[in-house]
């Protein structure tokens, strides 16, 4: 929302220094000059001479004069009004994000403060991925962006689009149980996301990637899907989350065994140029999104157009105005007899 003070402004600022002269000035007329008179020996000599004539200036001739001075000097400033056109060239990212909406993104093992900061919230993985994609989603405002969720099979959310709004509103809808999410086709997610982005002529096209398991469902896997991304040059950023859970105990010890397949997912990102991301909390996930951010960058060029109107014709022709009111002022008010 622009305000009228974006359109406003000077071409001369610094004339409106002038306006110090006007304070001294109103001061100086209120202050009383010495008294003049003649001297006479005897006042019977003045009675013979008759009445005294008094002269009355106008009453509003000092405030004329003072707004014929205010008019002069801001019309010497040059006020305009600006009208700005901002034409935006932008060279943007394609990007298609794959969002795992299995059933094991219910899982709640993110936690984060409120807003007060007294205690600490659980979060389904899903909320805490779709919460770092909605931030990412409006800091990519020259690239176009699509969503595709997957399960058992992938599912085309929003094609790429520069309506971030109606992404966003579109991911805040999405709800595990939409499509079968007994199962995670990674290698189909990332297929389909190919054949989004393979009938695109951007310079620079992106998959990211975001699963908390292994892929166990689809006809392709994901390192088949990966050489084909590659050879379109189209870069995967995989990101796994989710907590770490408890493996089977050895010598009494409980062993740390992740649901997602590492090996796979870094072998997916490093086949197709990109990067492999872990992020166990809500921390790490929104520096991995962050990072992701600093790696692709979009190229952006501005150019402004203004297109001003002088004001300042305006302003002279009500200087003129009131020093002719002033002058009227005074020629009106006749000298009195008394």
């Amino acid at each position: 929302m622009t305000t009228p003070f974006e359109h406003f402004g000077f071409e001369n600022p610094w004339w409106l220094v002038s306006l110090l002269i006007l304070p001294p000035l109103l001061f100086l007329r209120n202050v009383p000059g010495a008294d003049s008179g003649f001297y006479f020996s005897s006042l019977g000599i003045l009675s013979s001479i008759g009445k005294n004539i008094q002269y009355r200036h106008g009453a509003l001739s000092p405030a004329l004069l003072t707004f014929t001075v205010l008019c002069c000097c801001l019309a010497m400033a040059r006020p305009q009004w600006r009208n700005i056109r901002v034409d935006r060239s932008a060279s943007g990212i394609d990007i298609i994000i794959a969002l795992d909406v299995s059933e094991s993104m219910k899982t709640e093992d993110y936690f984060e403060k409120n807003h007060t900061g007294t205690f600490r919230q659980k979060k389904q993985r899903i909320e805490a991925a779709k919460d770092v994609i909605r931030r990412f989603i409006q800091r990519r405002e020259e690239d176009r962006i699509g969503l595709i969720a997957f399960g058992a099979k992938p599912y085309s959310v929003c094609p790429l689009t520069l309506d971030h709004a109606w992404l966003s509103k579109r991911l805040e809808e999405l709800r595990i149980g939409d499509l079968d999410s007994n199962g995670t086709a990674i290698g189909s997610a990332v297929a389909a996301s190919t054949t989004r982005l393979d009938s695109r002529e951007s310079k620079s096209k992106v998959i990211l990637l975001v699963t908390d398991g292994e892929s166990n469902s689809g006809a392709l896997t994901p390192v088949q899907a990966s050489d084909a991304a590659a050879s379109l040059k189209i870069r995967i950023y995989t990101v796994a989350i989710g907590a770490e859970k408890s493996g089977p105990s050895q010598n009494g010890v409980s062993q740390n065994a992740e649901e997602y397949d590492t090996e796979t997912l870094k072998e997916v990102a490093a086949i197709s140029g990109g990067h492999f991301f872990q992020a166990s909390d809500m921390s790490s996930l929104r520096s991995t999104f962050s990072d992701i951010d600093s790696l692709e960058k979009s190229e952006t060029k501005k150019a402004s157009i203004i297109n001003s109107r002088e004001l300042y014709p305006w302003l002279l022709g009500a200087s003129a105005t009131f020093a002719l009111l002033s002058v009227g002022s005074l020629a009106l008010t006749p000298p009195t007899l008394s």
